[in-house]
């Protein structure tokens, strides 16, 4: 794929006052020429200097010292972008990075568009496009599992996969295509059997891929924790326990969370997204009512459920908390923690007496359900429950190797390729003519191309969508 741009940009690379360093990027046909206008370098110019190499010089404005930097040189096709490429490295200070992007503009340069750099990196073919699109997440993860996964991105962990599936899917394309060359003479030339258990093959690695997204989204976005339970209970207490800090209002009347509160944490290399929700209880108040139905809902969509119990409770309202909160478990892969919380006021001889009551509801779900008893208030049980929490999700940790997806693209994408398979193999099995079973084949592979960034019907369209997120600069 070859650049059409013919025009040199520029944009800062660092975000300016945070470090005693801000990089200003310069890529294009005419960067050492622009450059060589704005910065006087102590010995030669940047024209004439290698690729690799740093520079002193200084940059002056009608005729006074703007400043004194470092100047990187990168020649095509060795850069990130694939053009011949400039880094200057000035200090950190808005004004300076501000003047010296003027002068550069003045030069002829023209301000980048977001995740400009990235797409002329692209369709230099520095990357394919779904490496492309992992630079983004690259430098907007938090955890060490999202770089994880963001860096095998980068390096093409999953191009290479979805290479040898787009492999596979081309010999069986031009098997087929080739019947239909000697349609007249009534030829097979792709096995049937062998062609069935290639589709099976491919369709369940399509599948498996697809499936990792809902991993890959708790990895990039945080694994959604709701905080569930009866009015009171200590949900609220509990949030701020976890976060350090006051985040939510606590009080000692019924009622106040009325909408949910998220907040982030970082347990051993996991993001774990903390949602307090509005206490379960009958009430006549329109509004509470609402943050209620709320809560249902955030539960449903949690991967972990935190059932907050009030262990002052006598043991009939103890059985009514534990029956509201079955009834809106979603099953399935959630997992469940039951609090017992408030240990503080409770002697052991109380909790004992509620065992049964606990034990008899763990055994009513199919859930995994971990039981464990907490003062939120006094931070009791605070670290059992992280590290319980760090066990449940241990799978993203451990993958060191594993491809997740995270892109939502990419997902849609797979999806489709699965789907065509399917139809695929449908098509085969009920005799139906090659021209047809090989449009099923050719969606499918369309499908896998569009996240390589191959063949696209509408690249300029397609890339827009993509590169717009993109932070300026990069």
């Amino acid at each position: 794929m070859i650049n059409s741009y013919q025009d040199t940009i520029v944009a800062p690379a660092t975000t300016p006052g945070t470090g005693a360093i801000s990089i200003i990027r310069v890529s294009g046909p005419d960067a050492f020429s622009l450059t060589d206008r704005v910065v006087s370098l102590k010995e030669g110019t940047v024209a004439d200097a290698p690729g690799y190499t740093l520079h002193y010089g200084s940059v002056l404005d009608s005729g006074r010292l703007l400043d004194e930097v470092l100047v990187s040189v990168f020649r095509a096709p060795h850069s990130y972008t694939g053009e011949d490429s400039v880094e200057i490295s000035t200090h950190a200070s808005s004004y300076i990075v501000s003047e010296l992007i003027r002068l550069l503009l003045e030069a002829g340069a023209r301000m980048a568009e977001p995740g400009e750099f990235t797409r002329r990196a692209f369709l230099n073919g520095k990357m394919d496009l779904a490496q492309a699109e992992a630079v983004a997440d690259v430098i907007s993860s938090s955890t060490a599992a999202s770089h994880r996964v963001a860096m095998n991105q980068l390096k093409g962990g999953f191009s290479k996969e979805l290479s040898h599936l787009r492999s596979e899917l081309l010999e069986m394309a031009s098997l087929l295509e080739l019947e239909l060359d000697f349609s007249e003479e009534d030829v097979e030339f792709a096995d049937r059997e062998k062609l069935l258990g290639l589709l099976d093959t491919t369709r369940a690695h399509v599948d498996r891929l697809a499936a990792s997204f809902h991993q890959g989204n708790m990895i990039k976005n945080g694994v959604p924790v709701a905080i569930v339970g009866a009015a009171n209970a200590g949900k609220s207490t509990l949030l701020n326990a976890l976060v350090g800090e006051e985040r939510a209002i606590v009080t000692d009347i019924p009622g106040t969370t009325r909408d949910t509160i998220e907040e982030v944490m970082n347990l051993e290399g996991v993001l774990f997204r903390f949602i307090d929700t509005a206490g379960i209880r009958d009430s006549e108040d329109t509004v509470e009512n609402l943050g209620i139905e709320r809560s249902f809902r955030k539960m449903a969509e949690a991967e972990i459920v935190l059932g907050m119990l009030d262990g002052t409770s006598e043991r009939k309202e103890l059985a009514a908390q534990l029956a509201l909160l079955g009834q809106h478990l979603s099953g399935g892969s959630q997992k469940l923690i039951l609090l017992l919380n408030k240990a503080d006021l409770v002697e052991n001889s109380a909790y004992n007496k509620k065992v049964s009551i606990i034990n008899n509801f763990v055994l009513s779900v199919d859930n995994k359900v971990n039981v464990l008893e907490l003062s939120a208030k006094y931070g009791q049980g605070l670290d059992q429950l992280k590290s319980t929490l760090v066990s449940l999700e241990k799978d993203l940790i451990s993958g060191q190797n594993a491809t997740f997806v995270t892109n939502v693209r990419h997902y849609d994408a797979l999806r489709q390729a699965s789907s065509a398979l399917r139809d695929c193999r449908t098509s085969l099995s009920c005799g139906i003519p090659s021209d047809l079973v090989a449009e099923d084949l050719r969606r499918a592979l369309s499908s896998i191309n569009a996240i390589l960034g191959t063949d696209l019907l509408d690249p300029e369209l397609i890339l827009h969508s993509i590169f717009k997120n993109h932070c300026i600069g990069k």
